[in-house]
């Protein structure tokens, strides 16, 4: 049996660009066949909806809002929901995974750091860092930037960029030799095409799955999405 899951999705509790609950978006990768979702909404730096002059621990508890209610809800139907979320650098994200909110409450100075001292502390606190769509192209994003050394694997498809876009970011990952993910980078819910890893063994826990991708355990796989979601499922 392979056991699907998704590493990029966004709820529109958290993210100010997502269209989808967090609960309909568990439901949804559910009817999908899916073992389980990571919540990675954008971070305090990037395109949020959580109101920047709150104190630093309020900050916190909104952002972790829809990762929450989409656990809850994964409870309810029978579906693994992990948290991790999407920090930016001027158009550059990192899909960050391993650490929870008690490791954010903890770092109030988070947004003070420079690029490469986040990537450190991470790193340095056991976390796990993905580069997410490393050859996006768009208006905010001046230039493209590459973090070699600083992540721990690329997300060389991701179901919203081009093949182009993902095909470099396959090369890049080949070139320096860095682990591979996929990721769906969901904000709607009923995308065409969904992207993600698929291993042969039930996960137990974020960190079992960042296992799984640094011993070469996981496939990347690329399904049709299912559109219309069946009434008896609601």
């Amino acid at each position: 049996m392979q056991y699907k899951y998704e590493t990029h999705t966004h709820t529109s509790e958290v993210s100010k660009c997502s269209k989808i609950t967090a609960e309909e978006l568990v439901r949804f990768y559910k009817i999908c066949g899916f073992s389980g979702i990571c919540i990675t909404d954008h971070f305090l730096n990037g395109n949020t909806i959580v109101p920047h002059e709150l104190q630093w621990a309020e900050r916190i508890e909104l952002f972790c809002l829809g990762y929450e209610k989409a656990y809850t809800e994964g409870k309810r139907v029978g579906i693994e929901v992990y948290f991790g979320w999407e920090y930016s650098y001027l158009g550059t994200d990192f899909l960050t995974y391993g650490l929870g909110k008690k490791w954010l409450l903890d770092h109030p100075d988070l947004l003070s750091l420079s690029v490469n001292e986040y990537c450190d502390l991470v790193h340095e606190s056991g976390g796990f860092i993905v580069h997410a769509h490393p050859f996006c192209e768009a208006d905010y994003i001046s230039m493209i930037r590459l973090f070699p050394r600083k992540v721990d694997a690329i997300e060389v498809l991701n179901a919203c960029r081009s093949d182009f876009q993902n095909k470099c970011a396959d090369e890049y990952a080949d070139n320096y030799n860095l682990l591979k993910v996929a990721g769906s980078d969901n904000h709607k819910g009923r995308l065409d095409r969904l992207c993600g890893i698929q291993l042969k063994k039930r996960l137990k826990c974020v960190n079992d799955m960042i296992n799984a991708i640094k011993n070469g355990n996981t496939d990347i796989i690329e399904i049709k999405s299912i559109i219309d979601e069946p009434e008896s499922s609601r």
